[in-house]
Parts: C-alpha cells; sequence; structure tokens
C-alpha cells in the first residue's frame, strides 16, 4: 500500500507547474468559502462547539487529505455524524465523543488493512438512501431549539422536540427569523451566484453584521479560540477513565459511517474526475485522521461529497486544492474569529436545516416510489425509522437483514415444468421413442427455501424414468442437493432412472461432492434432452 501511495503520488504531480497551482489555489480559496460555515455548523450539531468544527475541517484538509485514496476527496465533519455524536454527548458527555472518535480510527485503520474497502458495494442502494435520509431527519430536529431559540430536554432529537411542546416553551421571535431569513436565502440564492459564493457563507456574514448593529436577545456562538489545541481536547489520561462499553457501539457506528460516506464520496467524484478512488488507502487516510483528531479535541470527520465536488467544479488538479483549503481555514480562525464568535445559533440552524433538506437523495426517493418497487420502498422506509428511533448500527444491520430476507423470498421461485416427449421436437421416430420417460424442466435455484418446493412439483412426475433438465439451474446449496440425493435413490429403489442434462459446472461440483453422481452414475449426464433420449433408445434397441 505504501509503494501504490508514493507512485500515485509521484503520478499526481509530474509535470505540476505554476499553471496547475493557481487552479488548486482558487479551488481551495472556494471550497474553504463552502466548508467555513458548515464547519462551525457541523461543530455544533455534533454536541461540541463551532471551535470543534472549524479545528476539525483544518486537522481533516492536512492529514487525511494527504493520505487520501485519490487526489480529489476533502473531507471534514459532517452532517452525517450528528446523528451518533449528539445522543452520545447528550447522554454521556463531551470526552466519550472523542474516546469514540479515536476508537473509530483505529477501527477505520484495521478495516483499511485487512481490505474491507469493497464492502459498499454489497449495500444496496435504498438503504443508502434510507439511513441518509433518517439522518437529514436527525439533523433538522436536532436543529429545532437554536431555530426557535429554546432549550427542552431529552437524549433523542425526536424527544427533544416533543419536549418543546410538552414543557410549553415560549420560542424567541428574533431567532425564529434569523433561522428563516437563512433558510430562504439560502433556498432562493441563484444557482449561477452559488458558483462563486455559497448562499450559507452569505448567510452567515449577514447575520453577523446584522447581530453586531441590532445586539438581537439570541445565544451566539461565543468565542473561537485561536489555537488548534481545544480547551476540551482527549488526553491519554481520558481513555483509562471512559467506560469502554459505552463508546464502544458508537464507535462502530461511526467507523461504518465513515466508511461508507467515504467510499461513497469517491464513487461518486471518481466519475467525475476519472480517477478511481483506491478504496483501502481511503480508509486507512480516514482512520489516521479519526486517530488524531481527538487529541486536538476535533469531532469525527470524513469525505464530504458536496465539498468534493465544489473541488471539481473548480477546477482542482491536485490534493494541494485540500491543503489551501485548510490552511485558508486556519488564517480564518486567526483573523475572523472575533466576528465568527457573534454568529447567532439560528443562523447555524438553518444553515443545518437546509443542508439536510438537500441531504436527501430526492431524486432516487422519487424513482423508488414513483416505480412501486414494493421492496426497495420497505427497505428504504425501515431504515429510515430505524435510524431516527435507534442509531446506524441498527438500521444498516436491520435493512441488511431485511433486504437479505426480500432476496430470498424472491428467489424462491422455482419453476417445474413436467413435459411428455415431443418426438419430432426431439428428432425421434415413433419406433424409438422411449417407453414411460418424461422431461422435467428446472429454472430457478434450488436451495433451502425451494428445496421442499421442488419435492412437492416432482410428485407430478409419474414416469418410470426422468430426465431433469437443469440448464436454468445456476445454484443449489446442501439442502438442495440432500433432496435431489434422496429423490433420486427413492427414484433407483422403486426400479426407475433418473439422468440429468444441461447441468451448469458449478452445480455438477457440488453433485459431485454430495454423492448423487455416485448414485445415479457419471454416465447419467448429458448437454441436452435430446442426447439422454438418444441413450434410452439404444437401451432400448439393445434390450
Amino acid at each position: 500500500m505504501l509503494k501504490e501511495y508514493v507512485k500515485d503520488m509521484k503520478r499526481e504531480f509530474t509535470g505540476y507547474n505554476s499553471g496547475k497551482f493557481m487552479k488548486d489555489v482558487l479551488a481551495g480559496i472556494t471550497v474553504a468559502a463552502v466548508a467555513l460555515p458548515l464547519a462551525l455548523a457541523f461543530g455544533v450539531a455534533s454536541g461540541m462547539d463551532a471551535a470543534a468544527g472549524l479545528i476539525t475541517a483544518i486537522i481533516a484538509a492536512l492529514i487525511i487529505g494527504s493520505l487520501s485514496g485519490a487526489s480529489y476527496q476533502i473531507s471534514g465533519p459532517t452532517g452525517a455524524m450528528a446523528a451518533i455524536l449528539i445522543p452520545l454527548a447528550t447522554k454521556h458527555g463531551v470526552k466519550t465523543v472523542l474516546v469514540a472518535g479515536a476508537l473509530s480510527g483505529v477501527l477505520l485503520i484495521l478495516a483499511g488493512v485487512f481490505r474491507a474497502g469493497r464492502v459498499i458495494g454489497f449495500l444496496p442502494k435504498p438503504i443508502i438512501t434510507g439511513f441518509t435520509s433518517g439522518i437529514a431527519v436527525i439533523i433538522a430536529l436536532g436543529q429545532v431549539e437554536n431555530f426557535l431559540g429554546v432549550t427542552s430536554h431529552g437524549e433523542a432529537s425526536y424527544m427533544k422536540v416533543i419536549n418543546i411542546f410538552r414543557e410549553g416553551l415560549v420560542p424567541n421571535v428574533y431567532a425564529i427569523t434569523i433561522g428563516l431569513f437563512t433558510i430562504l436565502l439560502m433556498a432562493l440564492w441563484p444557482k449561477k451566484w452559488g458558483a462563486k459564493v455559497p448562499a450559507s457563507l452569505v448567510g452567515i456574514i449577514l447575520t453577523i453584521i446584522a447581530q453586531l448593529i441590532f445586539k438581537f436577545p439570541v445565544q451566539t456562538v461565543g468565542e473561537i479560540p485561536q489555537t488548534l489545541i481545544h480547551k476540551q481536547r482527549l488526553l491519554p489520561s481520558d481513555l483509562l477513565g471512559i467506560p469502554w462499553e459505552v463508546v464502544l457501539m458508537p464507535a462502530i457506528s461511526i467507523a461504518a459511517l465513515g466508511m461508507i460516506e467515504s467510499l461513497l464520496c469517491g464513487a461518486v467524484a471518481g466519475k467525475m474526475s476519472g480517477e478511481k478512488l483506491r478504496n483501502d488507502r481511503e480508509l486507512v487516510a480516514q482512520g489516521v485522521g479519526n486517530l488524531l483528531i481527538p487529541f486536538f479535541g476535533g469531532v469525527p470527520a470524513t469525505a464530504a461529497i458536496a465539498r468534493t465536488s465544489v473541488a471539481l467544479k473548480s477546477g482542482a488538479v491536485t490534493r494541494m486544492t485540500g491543503w489551501i483549503q485548510g490552511l485558508v481555514l486556519l488564517l480564518s480562525m486567526f483573523f475572523l474569529s472575533p466576528f465568527m464568535s457573534q454568529i447567532p445559533m439560528a443562523a447555524l440552524a438553518g444553515v443545518l436545516i437546509m443542508t439536510a433538506w438537500r441531504m436527501n437523495e430526492w431524486e432516487s426517493i422519487h424513482y423508488i416510489f414513483s416505480h412501486k418497487f414494493k421492496a426497495a420502498m420497505v427497505k428504504f422506509t425501515v431504515t429510515l425509522v430505524c435510524t431516527v428511533v435507534f442509531d446506524l448500527t441498527i438500521a444498516i444491520a436491520v435493512g441488511c437483514f431485511i433486504a437479505m430476507f426480500l432476496f430470498v423470498v424472491r428467489a424462491a421461485n422455482l419453476e417445474v415444468t413436467v413435459s411428455e416427449i415431443d418426438p419430432e421436437r426431439m428428432e425421434l421416430g415413433d419406433e424409438k421413442m422411449p417407453a414411460n420417460a418424461q422431461v422435467v424442466y428446472l429454472t430457478g435455484p434450488i436451495f433451502f427455501g425451494t428445496a421442499e418446493a421442488f419435492a412437492e412439483k416432482l410428485q407430478a412426475a409419474s414416469a418410470q424414468t426422468l430426465i431433469l433438465s437443469m440448464r436454468g439451474v445456476a445454484n443449489v446449496d446442501t439442502s438442495g442437493v440432500q433432496e435431489i440425493l434422496r429423490f433420486c435413490q427413492e427414484k433407483q429403489a422403486a426400479g426407475g432412472k433418473v439422468l440429468f442434462c444441461g447441468v451448469q459446472e458449478k452445480v455438477r461440483t457440488f453433485f459431485d461432492r454430495a454423492e448423487i453422481t455416485k448414485t445415479v452414475g457419471a454416465s447419467s449426464y448429458f448437454w441436452e434432452a435430446r442426447e439422454a433420449l438418444k441413450s434410452l433408445t439404444l437401451l432400448r434397441v439393445s434390450d
């Protein structure tokens, strides 16, 4: 992996010149403009503060960006992590967030070392769409407090929203106005303008100006420390005082989410750039970054599709774009922190609510429901609900279980057609017709889900000699071969005979291991039914 990395870096920067450097600089500045408000917002959304989000974006740009599996990946804090981090921070404190983040880094490194990068290909699209929407719902619900300018109680985001009404809390009109202004600005901002200046940044700047002038009675971000070392950073001693049973499952969820988001980002951006992501290296890069970031006081990071696509559309050439973005954010921390401290929390809530809305894969959702794909609808809905009510790990597990169950149900469709022999079709004369023989055409897998149906349907075949045409059988399992073996043994015990035709190679191998071949004899296999019938004709003539 190290040799490949060095080789790829040489290839990436071969012929690098001032022209390409300027493209990276401009792209990096553009990405920083997009990343700055999101980093502040996602830091708050993760249960920590805006400074933690900014630190995460800077460290991720420099460390993860350097080790990434492709030149275009831009990493940082994302809203998706809020689904895991908010409940953890609320219930067990900020330190558990930091420990879980570091542990997730270890898990991601192990995933990369053991080449688990291909796992993304095994997750059905409706499940990915479902938990993406579920995360979006959690982000939006988690910002209702800041949007209304109130503080409620509860661990889960949806419970906090319910308790706002139960407790009869009075919304802050100023906060609602600021939040609505930010949302409407982002919704109505022309796309042409957005390509040059992101609406979220404009919204934040305007609300800062308004707050500095009018001093609205709303909660603001507060002090942004001019340092990369947060006061609430992870210390080695903290690793000994945290109950591991509390952080283990969240760490697994963070690692799973980081893996899925980063690899999906690479898959999308890879099509845009033509450069293929090295999945396992990307996982190691994300792991190293997330292992180190907590010691600076940052929250878990992952590759971000929005920022990565902005980088590519802005003309990014190499990973220098990510480094420039990190440096611009670092300069912003030192020179703009007095202004960033005055950002109303309601403005960040507006940014996050609008971001949550845009996170949903609306085109995919519309496609699934408009075409009434019932299995996909079930997978999407169940995964979304489990993500909101439980957590990401349970959501993925339940979603995958349902996907496998529905696949098994759909796959358990074995067609068994018993056919009388047509002399003309088989090119046989009446004098050559084998006596008391039938052809049984099988289509579909013979496994535990269809083995019983296979046995029942074969009862309709009453001929003494049966030819099982298995060209349409691509897979069998232990239950299937045991049922076939039992059928052959019973047929032979009754004085009958079983022949096979069109058996695929891997099925034949399974038959050999299951002693079906030993029972019926190797001479009982033919390529097509016509050959099997001719063999019966020869036996009839010899008799």
